[in-house]
């Protein structure tokens, strides 16, 4: 299907470049994590039409990652936080599953937070990149989190709803993307 869909110009990598664009024109959108304003991910490609203003490069230090998204979602920023790889999202899970997925029950509906969180599984071609940067953890995720909407990202044709979804509800999002249909 994906070989048929790039015959006729919907193409994964590109949608998802388009869907960054998207996002890019929110006004408080900022675009954080590793490989962002750098090269240096799969990823990073797919940010072309990002401003670079709209980007904030980090440290690999994703627990810190998460909780600078959700303080920044609590400032109004619309934080698109970059993993770039599902693998290491798992160093976040403390603020991903004990503040941001539970903030609005902990403050008792006084504050809610939200990120759109893109993460990727990665590909064992066109070489072997070692079990720790290629497993799907997104059944994991699915049982973990109960408020923060996780979806994987494996059909081009689905990329802009996905992500216009992702902008459109108030609660956050984690978008899990597949690097083999790059």
């Amino acid at each position: 299907m994906d070989s048929i869909l790039r015959e006729i110009g919907v193409n994964y990598k590109d949608e998802i470049t388009k869907a960054m664009s998207l996002l890019a024109e929110q006004p408080n959108a900022l675009f954080l994590g590793q490989a962002v304003l750098y090269p240096g991910s799969i990823l990073s490609d797919t940010l072309e039409g990002v401003p670079m203003s709209k980007r904030l490069e980090l440290p690999v230090a994703e627990e810190m990652q998460m909780g600078m998204s959700i303080g920044l979602a609590l400032d109004g920023y619309l934080p698109i936080s970059i993993y770039p790889r599902i693998d290491f999202l798992l160093l976040a899970i403390n603020q991903l599953s004990n503040h941001l997925d539970i903030l609005e029950e902990l403050s008792h509906g006084e504050f809610t937070a939200k990120v759109i969180i893109r993460t990727i599984i990665g590909s064992n071609k066109p070489f072997e990149c070692g079990l720790q940067h290629s497993r799907d953890h997104t059944t994991v995720l699915n049982t973990l989190l109960r408020n923060v909407r996780v979806v994987k990202l494996d059909k081009a044709e689905e990329v802009r709803t996905v992500y216009e979804n992702a902008l459109r509800f108030d609660d956050s999002t984690l978008i899990i993307e597949e690097a083999r249909l790059y």
